[in-house]
């Protein structure tokens, strides 16, 4: 057991999508699947687009290209985060999450079955 974590999810969102919207979203919809189950463990899942998308709402095109607020969003997420969850498919994205949560000794899990349930109070 362990206490309640805030558990990253990394993942393809953009990757593989040609920028079609509809697959974007089914890559959204694949990251958001895990988030019920790893708050049923007793953590606080997170997607770094949840916060990001808001952000690229509220800016213009001269202030910041997609893909910079994505990956910036994400790994300043990544210094309040206490894990990674990193679900399969190609995502340079996902990678450099990956990369930075090492680098911070952070967990990275690769399945739901290896994230430990959380301690109840």
């Amino acid at each position: 057991m362990t206490k309640p974590l805030l558990i990253l999810i990394a993942g393809p969102y953009r990757s593989g999508t040609g920028g079609d919207p509809q697959l974007i979203a089914q890559n959204l919809a694949r990251l958001e699947e895990v988030s019920g189950p790893i708050f049923r463990l007793g953590h606080v899942p997170m997607i770094g687009e949840w916060a990001a998308l808001p952000i690229l709402r509220t800016l213009d095109a001269v202030d910041a290209g997609e893909g910079d607020v994505m990956y910036e969003t994400a790994h300043r997420l990544l210094q309040h985060c206490d894990a990674v969850l990193r679900l399969p498919g190609e995502s340079a994205g996902a990678d450099k999450d990956v990369e930075i949560a090492k680098e911070r000794g952070l967990p990275v899990y690769r399945s739901l079955e290896e994230i430990p349930p959380a301690s109840t109070p």
